[in-house]
């Protein structure tokens, strides 16, 4: 079985594409590649539509296999065949709002790192409203939002963020590129490398807005302690 092509890797705008059916399993459609991104890395995934022959088949979830490297895409009620051409379309203002939220958590993470020397120990971007967990030694609000609000103030300056591959041997010398307290990138040989230039440099396999101005501001909205050292922020951002 051959490897699903991620065409979002290389273009997070890219909203339409065309694509083969390489296999089907019940509400599981297959293809040689998608722009869809499957659940992973704290994201949810792509929503939208498959079409062939007039005929549309609604997303409603994307996955990937992590043993064989594809991609599927849960169509309930598809009718669609092994060799089947289509044209794959995704929610974008959904995507857009992912992709914005996601942005800023990579921000408001580097600010963090950056003041207190924190570390990740979770994430989970949505829609309405994200969390980050945090391994902060005090459960202090004012430190909280003044991190988002220089989060905020970076944002703002329209910083371009930048896309690229690294060996990872290369990859893995560069100071900060891991922000994680217990994960390491996986072990390929080339790293996906997003970079918010002068702010922050992390490994990441998601889709991520091409400038911070297009972020607007982030909100603060609670913070919990969920242990020793362990702290929960919940933001949203201004619509």
């Amino acid at each position: 079985m051959a490897m699903t092509e991620l065409l979002y890797m290389d273009d997070s705008y890219l909203r339409e594409f065309r694509a083969q059916v390489v296999r089907v399993g019940g509400d599981k459609v297959f293809l040689d590649r998608t722009a869809f991104y499957p659940v992973g890395g704290g994201l949810p995934s792509d929503t939208g539509i498959l079409i062939s022959e007039n005929r549309e088949f609604r997303v409603k979830e994307v996955r990937k296999d992590r043993s064989s490297g594809e991609v599927f895409h849960l169509a309930p009620g598809h009718e669609l065949m092994e060799g089947d051409p289509v044209m794959g379309k995704i929610d974008w203002e959904r995507r857009y709002r992912i992709m914005r939220m996601h942005t800023a958590l990579h921000a408001l993470i580097a600010v963090l790192n950056s003041k207190y020397g924190v570390l990740v120990t979770g994430n989970q971007v949505g829609l309405e409203r994200s969390r980050v967990d945090v391994n902060l030694e005090r459960p202090d609000r004012e430190i909280v939002k003044a991190a988002i609000d220089e989060t905020n103030d970076i944002m703002a300056k329209g910083i371009p963020v930048k896309i690229y591959y690294l060996p990872r041997e290369e990859a893995m010398r560069i100071s900060g590129i891991v922000k994680l307290a217990k994960a390491l990138p996986p072990n390929i040989e080339k790293l996906r490398i997003v970079e918010i230039e002068g702010v922050d440099i992390q490994a990441d396999g998601g889709p991520h807005v091409a400038n911070t101005r297009e972020i607007g501001r982030v909100v603060f909205l609670k913070l919990e302690n969920k242990g020793r050292n362990n702290r929960r922020i919940h933001f949203t951002l201004e619509k």
